[in-house]
């Protein structure tokens, strides 16, 4: 056997090379694709694998969300590829409505033009445009992280079949009565200038005020009011506090609890409406809390939803006093025109010149901010187009009962249940020109005589003419679809839907789907309803929520934070698999990320490449392949009998870790066994076996390593799926039988190693670990170097403990750094030797001439002093309220973590010295 590993790993070439051969060889296809194997899809036992990637925007780069994510469900499919199912991972992108449009505006503007100026038409020229030019980057980001796509299969949530199924899916519908147009209080974004859906409004805790008005009660006598006769409140006025005095100008009542015995003689009496002098009543409704403020709520129906509600029971006027930009409008009276927080200072303003304004209290609450712009969104009363969801989150809910729906972990089923249960009808009608138009048009013919023209024309295909009066006059709906509408089809329409197609028989319905926690209610809960609508089936059973990509303080990763960390740049300095094995690694929860944090992932894969060189090199004279590895167990040295029963283990393990989402412990299983089993005690212990040329402990040791370095390149290709190629290929062509191997990693079979487990060679070897590790604590307690040479007596009551630890002396002087090792069956304790004990085993380093007992001792304890103050300093700053509410969270994250530091360094010195008094 003859091949060759280059020095260093040159992830750039090598990752280039066989994506390019992956690909164009067609391995991320389905097998069945295959008219050879197409019989796969007539076999019901035996179902595909398959996920359909969370599409990122159109106008997306690849950011380390991306990155976790599609590492994660790289790992999946390639592992099942292996294990030999028929897989297949769908990719797309989403035509992202609000976020695209805001770019092309942004481009716009640069030119000095808006989207009015260009008109509808050619400003969608320009962004189909954009989308071209653009469209593709983060596509091509997702082939350097080695996403096993089926890119012959990629949607784009606006080409021909998606747009087809986005009007099969609204007119479906809206024949079933679940889509309707109404005018109710939504989310709007005067910014944006759209409507946003509850999910698309993301409520922040901001500092605002709670301003308290008098509203003069209304006289038969009197026109107006005195202000001097404002004196008594519940007889002359009444106090209201509200957070948004702006929108007093559109108040048609107040409202008090019918209990609440303040206020019950006033019930049915009107007010006199401040700045606007209009009458209005005050009215009783239960939905006021009497705790609030003074207890009185100002009743503004067109711009707040509770009053919405309130003003629909009462029978109240709606008066929407805002344009669409967020200025007030010609009902705001002599506020027309002012923006509304500039209208806001305003009215406070005149307020107090009427003596009117009482005061304002610093109040903290939540508001709802734009998803995309994060402009504060204005409860705003508009006309627009819903989905009734209570019918629909009731099958999901049925289903999720009935086990058809499984969250891993498990916390997220409450998150996701309880959604459902409280859920509110969706507002799908967006006011921007990029996206689904909605298919509805409306006769602009002669309404006198057809009447029946007024009611608008839902169709699967643009109409010609009005089927009413034959008008050809015909005006489409101008707004378009929420962008999750058409997403929410994304698992059955990327396979054809509507139409009955044969990926859509066989694919559908989907196995995994893997996603991040802030999407569940856009985009998870919602798929798994539509699926359930159109197809009678839930369009996956298990849904993997992994944590969130988080800077190193805390908080979330990104630009506009300026802790963001570019994954490609990460892949062009350490490669692909360090950057996916890291990230995967840290994925048990949340992912707090640093630069330094991928070094895990490019350390081990320079271990990997080592210790394939090693095995090259010492496989030179081993020729025979994969057919010699019908290994007679009994035969092999104790190492490779360890390493083998080790391998059967962590195989069955990782196995198992997989297959429950354990992604991250898996890998950890993985690295351990690769770093410290294989690298550094195998190859270790087998070491002197290669040099006994012709003998069959050689021979025998070249079999297991050449065994052993196959199954863990299969082991680590779903995680690191370059440099595991890379390496195999090198390994097969080097074989005898190489012609019987499969043409690339990426088909060959996952491991399937029985844990046939020996139980006698684990033990021993484990002796062996212990009294290397025995010495190794003493030396990193003492901060002894590791070159400097140390004598050693290991002492055990264990006959067979002895024996295996005089056999393999030389190699526990080699690893440990012992100039001498003596195995004893007792041993004296003395002042000149430091003893670490484990059952059955201790471990006596001689510090004679290596370190002085006695100022080794001093050295503790002064270090120990300075450790406590040093706690008790950083404790207290801790504990102080004020330090922690008024500094950033990144500094006092790191003086928490100064603090662990500080209490680990103060534990271990404790220890040290105890450790030396014990001698």
């Amino acid at each position: 056997m003859s091949s060759e590993l280059t020095p260093r790993y040159n992830s750039k070439d090598i990752e280039s090379k066989w994506y390019s051969l992956w690909e164009s060889k067609g391995y991320f296809r389905p097998k069945s694709d295959d008219p050879r194997f197409f019989a796969l899809r007539t076999q019901n036992d035996k179902r595909p694998y398959v996920i359909v990637i969370p599409p990122p925007n159109v106008t997306g780069i690849l950011h380390m969300g991306h990155a976790l994510n599609n590492s994660i469900q790289d790992i999946l499919t390639r592992w099942q590829r292996m294990k030999g199912k028929d897989a297949l991972w769908i990719p797309g992108v989403d035509h992202a409505g609000i976020a695209t449009q805001n770019v092309v505006e942004r481009k716009l503007a640069k030119e000095k033009k808006t989207r009015c100026d260009l008109g509808r038409e050619k400003f969608l020229e320009e962004v189909w445009k954009w989308k071209e030019e653009h469209g593709s980057t983060i596509t091509r980001q997702l082939r350097r992280l080695g996403a096993s796509c089926d890119w012959s299969r990629e949607r784009f949530t606006m080409d021909e079949g998606l747009s087809r199924a986005v009007r099969e899916a609204f007119v479906t519908l809206y024949e079933r009565g679940l889509i309707y147009r109404g005018s109710y209080i939504i989310n709007w974004c005067p910014r944006c200038q759209t409507a946003l859906s509850d999910e698309e409004s993301s409520h922040k805790e901001i500092q605002g005020g709670l301003y308290h008005i008098k509203y003069p009660l209304a006289k038969p006598q009197l026109a107006g009011f005195e202000k001097s006769a404002l004196e008594k409140i519940g007889e002359d006025h009444i106090v209201v506090a509200t957070t948004r005095p702006e929108t007093m100008l559109g108040d048609t009542a107040v409202a008090v609890h019918p209990e609440d015995p303040r206020y019950k003689h006033l019930i049915g009496k009107k007010l006199i409406l401040p700045l606007m002098n209009r009458l209005i009543p005050i009215i009783a409704d239960p939905f006021v809390d009497p705790e609030f403020g003074t207890g009185l709520v100002k009743v503004t129906p067109a711009h707040d939803p509770n009053d919405f509600e309130m003003g629909r029971r009462h029978n109240l006027p709606q008066i929407n006093v805002m344009n669409p930009d967020g200025t007030i409008n010609e009902k705001g009276g002599s506020y027309q025109g002012l923006d509304r927080l500039e209208a806001r200072k305003k009215v406070v303003a005149d307020l107090e010149a009427q003596g009117l304004f009482v005061r304002r209290d610093s109040h903290s609450h939540a508001v709802g901010h734009c998803y995309r712009c994060n402009t504060m969104v204005e409860p705003y009363l508009s006309e627009q187009w819903f989905v009734k969801m209570k019918p629909l989150a009731e099958k999901a809910l049925t289903a999720h009962r009935q086990g058809k729906t499984k969250f891993y972990p498990d916390r997220w089923t409450k998150v996701y249940t309880n959604w459902l249960e409280e859920i509110r009808d969706w507002c799908i009608s967006r006011q921007i020109w990029w996206g689904h138009q909605i298919p509805v048009w409306y006769c602009e013919g002669d309404k006198l005589c057809f009447p029946d023209c007024k009611k608008p024309i839902v169709s699967r295909q643009t109409p010609e003419q009005c089927p009413v009066c034959r008008s050809k006059n015909l005006r489409q709906d101008p707004d378009v679809l929420d962008t999750w509408f058409s997403s929410w089809l994304w698992p059955f329409s990327t396979l054809g839907w509507p139409n009955q197609t044969e990926d859509l028989k066989y694919f559908y319905p989907t196995s995994d789907l893997i996603t991040a926690p802030e999407i569940i209610f856009f985009w998870v809960a919602r798929m798994i309803m539509a699926g359930l609508e159109f197809m009678g089936e839930v369009p996956f059973s298990r849904i993997y929520i992994h944590g969130t990509v988080r800077a190193q303080s805390g908080l979330k990763m990104s630009k506009s934070l300026g802790n963001a960390i570019d994954p490609i740049e990460v892949i062009d300095e350490m490669g692909a698999d360090a950057l996916r094995f890291s990230m995967v690694m840290l994925s048990a929860q949340d992912v707090y990320l640093s630069r330094e944090k991928f070094e895990v992932g490019r350390n081990f894969t320079n271990k990997i490449w080592n210790a394939a060189r090693f095995a090259f090199i010492n496989l030179e004279d081993f020729a025979q392949g994969k057919a010699a590895l019908d290994l007679d167990r009994s035969a092999l040295s104790l190492p490779c009998r360890w390493v083998l029963s080790r391998l059967g283990q962590v195989t069955q393990e990782i196995n198992g870790l997989i297959s429950n989402f354990n992604l991250s412990q898996a890998a950890t299983v993985l690295y351990h066994f690769v770093w410290n089993d294989f690298c550094d005690w195998f190859i270790e212990l087998a070491k002197p076996s290669f040099l006994q040329t012709g003998a069959v402990a050689r021979e025998n040791t070249q079999k297991v390593l050449f065994y052993l370095l196959e199954r863990i390149l299969r082991l680590l290709h779903p995680f690191m799926p370059f440099i595991s190629e890379e390496i195999w290929q090198k390994l097969k062509a080097a074989a005898q039988d190489h012609s019987a191997w499969p043409e690339t990693i990426m088909i060959s079979r996952w491991p399937d190693d029985q844990k046939i487990q020996d139980q006698k060679a684990e033990e021993a070897i484990q002796w062996l670990q212990t009294s290397v590790a025995g010495v190794r604590d003493i030396r990193a307690r003492l901060a002894l170097s590791p070159g400097r040479p140390l004598r050693a007596v290991l002492v055990s009551p264990r006959a067979e403990i002895r024996n295996i630890l005089s056999e393999y002396k030389k190699e526990i002087q080699n690893l440990a750094r012992l100039e001498e090792a003596d195995v004893r069956v007792s041993f004296k304790k003395s002042p000149f030797y430091i003893v670490n004990a484990f059952p059955d085993l201790e471990v006596f380093i001689l510090i004679e001439g290596v370190i002085d007992p006695v100022k080794e001792k001093e050295r503790i304890e002064k270090k120990i002093v300075e450790t406590k103050i040093w706690i008790e300093s950083l404790s207290k700053k801790l504990s102080n309220e004020a330090f922690v509410r008024s500094a950033p969270e990144e500094v006092v994250q790191k003086e928490k973590e100064k603090l662990e530091a500080a209490e680990k360094v103060f534990q271990a010195q404790k220890e040290l010295l105890e450790l030396l008094s014990a001698s």
